[in-house]
């Protein structure tokens, strides 16, 4: 199902709470998450209780995150052309939210939603976008407790993520120091690859085998939030800054730049670059490291680690089945430079995203 609506019937709300919302949710009450030292949340009361909030019991020595991401629900310029569904953009808005719980290296407890819609939207495609909430959900394995949903003129989704996390592991923006390692958790580009494959950017006739399409729009259908990466980071006591990758790496490694005070040197040979972004960059004749490091909602992890923690971060990784890239390291002088290949040095290329004001 694309972003075109379905014909069948449109409930009011009291009757999608009651027919198709409650019975999403049913069971959450006495869900709990526990830390690695043995505290934890457990959930009081959940959606299926139905009161006007959540309430969890809450102990030991911990801190609580608490992250909120609006998505633009029919805005989207791929959900516009058919290629995600209600469905789609109900997991997206779950993930967006977790991975900012993700980037914090804490544990997701639960998620908060926002669901408006136009009074015609048919009961089959509110489901199917409630159910893209539940699943994203499922798959990081926290609940959603609920939160608000009526009509609007239009669809608007938007939500908040709360998680818990040892006290002091909260990983933030600040702390790299010169001479700290910058790393990131995998290949990014692939959303903004997807945009210029799908969106429209002249690229003649030339396609992708089907099984490549299918990989390429995957970044928008089904993202992840990468909890266990996160954990391993919080917990590995050598990690300085991090942050996701939701506005591009450049705007990633900027942000950890300037709320560091310290500059960077990435250094181009390093950068992960999955096989998909440099084909679609071929097709589109586009600048392959300037996809790479542009405004690309990949939700992988850039940060920066100690110099000599960054083998036993490799090992805890490795140990976890994990893996990240070392792409370079912080500078006392604060500019944030692209070492290329040659050894020649420039500004960072790419585009990186700027929210509107």
């Amino acid at each position: 199902m694309g972003s075109m609506q379905s014909t069948g019937t449109a409930s009011d709300e009291p009757t999608r709470l009651a027919d198709i919302v409650a019975p999403m949710f049913g069971g959450q009450s006495g869900w709990s998450q526990r830390l690695q030292d043995g505290v934890q949340a457990e959930l009081i009361a959940g959606a299926d209780a139905q009161d006007d909030c959540a309430v969890f019991e809450i102990d030991g020595p911990m801190e609580i995150v608490v992250g909120s991401d609006y998505v633009r629900g029919p805005k989207f310029q791929l959900y516009e052309l058919g290629h995600l569904s209600n469905y789609d953009i109900g997991y997206y808005l779950a993930m967006a939210n977790l991975s900012d719980i993700a980037a914090m290296g804490a544990l997701p407890i639960a998620l908060l939603t926002v669901v408006r819609y136009p009074r015609s939207l048919p009961d089959d495609d509110f489901t199917a976008l409630m159910e893209g909430i539940r699943d994203a959900c499922r798959q990081v394995g926290t609940p959603n407790v609920g939160g608000d949903i009526g009509s609007a003129e239009r669809i608007i989704l938007s939500a908040s993520a709360l998680g818990i996390v040892e006290r002091g592991g909260s990983l933030l923006r600040t702390g790299a120091r010169p001479g700290d390692r910058l790393c990131v958790t995998g290949p990014t580009g692939i959303a903004a690859s997807a945009q210029r494959y799908f969106g429209g950017l002249d690229r003649g006739s030339a396609k992708l085998p089907p099984a490549e399409e299918e990989a390429l729009i995957s970044a928008w259908r089904r993202p992840r939030a990468l909890v266990r990466e996160g954990r391993c980071l919080s917990t590995s006591g050598v990690v300085t800054s991090c942050q996701d990758t939701s506005d591009g790496l450049k705007a990633g490694v900027q942000s950890l730049a300037a709320a560091g005070g310290v500059g960077f040197v990435v250094e181009e040979n390093a950068l992960p670059v999955a096989d998909i972004v440099a084909e679609v960059a071929r097709l589109t004749n586009g600048d392959l490291t300037s996809v790479v490091l542009g405004d690309s909602v990949d939700f992988q992890l850039v940060f920066t680690v100690a110099e000599d923690g960054a083998s036993q971060l490799a090992k805890i990784f490795a140990d976890a089945g994990l893996g990240f890239c070392d792409i370079g390291y912080a500078t006392e002088e604060r500019q944030v430079r692209l070492r290329r290949a040659d050894g020649r040095e420039e500004e960072l290329p790419g585009v990186p995203w700027r929210h509107a004001t």
